[in-house]
């Protein structure tokens, strides 16, 4: 009963505002939500305004769940205000696009993985509570993401992985949650949500500059099927993230002499009859094809 009084004292002044726009302001809900209402200065939604209004009414609580004034008049419920635990995920979507619609890096959110299946931004951000100082993620990054893709996870734990679990590096380094822009490389068929490096290209090109070229003689593998036909992106068995275990066998999948492809027309060559594949010393390619992303001196990648 005190605590009741006390919120009607505190909306008394408000209310020729509140028949008018039936916003009441933050501090009203300071009554009932003292917990959440102590940190929020702290958070970057403090000073947020729906559809892009500045109006002072209509920033902190109100700017993310309505006008609270029928919240008020009927004593809480979730049915009198906009609370996203009951709202559907589409709902979830459109609200909080109506501020952040205007950031690029979520300009493909609507037809993202993650939207598609359902997975909106409530699910990874937690707006009141984060335990992390970027984001407002619900979780560490890393902890969030292996929640849904548990075969990930396993991977970043075999020998040769990128180091995402030592947190030299995490999932948006390579990933951008919210969706990507039109694939540039593997005919389309890119892993979902890769985001471009430099001239649009892929994600690997962050780091691993040295590769990106452009070469005069170019490994055709590299720039069209890109690092992943070689490559396993988050982690292998194998000695620098390779798919097989023995490079010349990696070689073998494209260099059959299979086909009418290529620059000439003739496939990719078959190793020449000197290369004897049952001697050891022939079945590291890259040995003798150092250059083998690209070269700008030797058309067979050669020192």
């Amino acid at each position: 009963m005190v605590r009741w009084l006390a919120l009607w004292i505190a909306v008394l002044p408000l209310n020729a505002q509140t028949t008018a726009s039936n916003y009441v302001g933050s501090t009203v809900c300071k009554t009932c939500h003292p917990d959440v209402w102590q940190n929020f200065f702290k958070n970057p939604h403090y000073k947020s305004a729906a559809s892009g209004n500045e109006l002072p009414e209509r920033t902190g609580c109100e700017g993310c769940h309505g006008p609270g004034g029928k919240h008020v008049e009927a004593r809480g419920g979730k049915s009198t205000i906009r609370a996203f635990s009951v709202m559907a995920p589409r709902q979830v979507l459109d609200t909080c696009l109506t501020c952040h619609a205007k950031d690029f890096s979520k300009a493909n959110i609507r037809r993202s993985e993650h939207t598609l299946a359902d997975v909106v931004c409530s699910n990874c951000h937690s707006i009141h509570k984060s335990p992390v100082t970027k984001f407002l993620l619900a979780r560490y990054q890393s902890e969030l993401c292996y929640q849904c893709h548990a075969p990930v996870r396993a991977q970043f734990s075999m020998p040769f992985k990128h180091r995402v679990n030592d947190g030299l590096m995490q999932c948006t380094d390579c990933h951008n949650p919210h969706g990507s822009l039109a694939p540039t490389w593997n005919a389309g068929l890119r892993p979902p949500m890769v985001s471009q490096a430099l001239g649009n290209e892929e994600a690997c090109l962050n780091c691993h500059r040295d590769k990106r070229g452009p070469f005069v003689f170019e490994h055709v593998s590299v720039r069209v099927e890109g690092c992943e036909r070689c490559h396993s992106p988050h982690g292998s068995m194998n000695a620098k993230l390779l798919r097989r275990p023995a490079v010349f066998t990696l070689c073998l999948e494209c260099h059959n002499g299979a086909g009418t492809f290529g620059r000439e027309n003739t496939g990719e060559i078959l190793p020449l009859a000197t290369h004897n594949l049952l001697d050891p010393r022939f079945r590291q390619c890259t040995t003798c094809h150092v250059r083998i992303h690209g070269s700008n001196s030797d058309v067979t990648f050669l020192r």
